[in-house]
């Protein structure tokens, strides 16, 4: 079942709402690679101008998760199997930074802020929200980018973060991801710089060897 659409809320533009709920399905895998989304079907189906669902296609193909077609709309991208290991390269240099300045600046009320999307991961999960718990897990790395605080790092993964979210979702072992994502927040907890980066470095080198050649 598709991902349904998400009231806008007061503050929060119209694409990015599509956007959201585009990027749902193609995480769920209802939208497979090569599916083509059409801007005027979209439009139609959300009972809105093609405007913002242009705009949202257009934010989706800057995180890599379309790929634009001139005359066809656009189609839900695939990686091959050196574009997965080009983004696990960027991924295992970028949140390795990420994580040594997170435990230089989190403060405790950063790691409450982390500890509860891990305690909102196991909860969904017991609840059975396979998607929810992926998404608190999204989240969590999300939210040590942020509190490394360091905005050329940010602007860096932006970028990629659709695609590494992505790719989180070929976990399986959801239980034993989010202990992974619990020993790395207590490295960043420690305030050590070298204990995180190191935690990190072993959490992405671990889930780079499970991923299959093309996704």
């Amino acid at each position: 079942m598709a991902q349904p659409v998400e009231e806008p809320g007061r503050d929060r533009p119209l694409r990015e709402v599509i956007r959201d709920t585009l990027r749902s399905r193609i995480f769920e895998g209802y939208y497979a690679p090569g599916t083509r989304l059409i801007e005027r079907d979209l439009a139609g189906e959300f009972n809105v101008s093609r405007l913002p669902v242009r705009e949202a296609l257009r934010m989706l193909q800057q995180e890599g998760l379309l790929a634009p077609r001139a005359t066809r709309g656009s189609v839900v991208a695939g990686l091959s199997e050196k574009e997965v290991e080009d983004l696990f390269d960027v991924r295992a240099s970028l949140e390795v930074l990420a994580c040594r300045l997170a435990s230089q600046r989190a403060t405790p009320e950063d790691v409450s802020r982390l500890e509860a999307l891990l305690d909102q991961a196991s909860d969904a999960l017991r609840r059975g929200s396979v998607h929810e718990a992926h998404r608190f897990n999204n989240d969590f790395h999300d939210e040590v980018t942020a509190i490394a605080d360091n905005a050329f790092l940010r602007t860096a993964l932006e970028p990629l973060q659709g695609r590494m979210h992505w790719l989180f979702r070929h976990v399986t072992d959801l239980p034993e991801l989010i202990q992974e994502h619990r020993d790395l927040l207590a490295a960043i907890a420690s305030g050590d710089p070298d204990a995180a980066a190191a935690q990190s470095a072993r959490h992405i080198g671990k889930y780079r060897a499970q991923y299959p050649d093309t996704v």
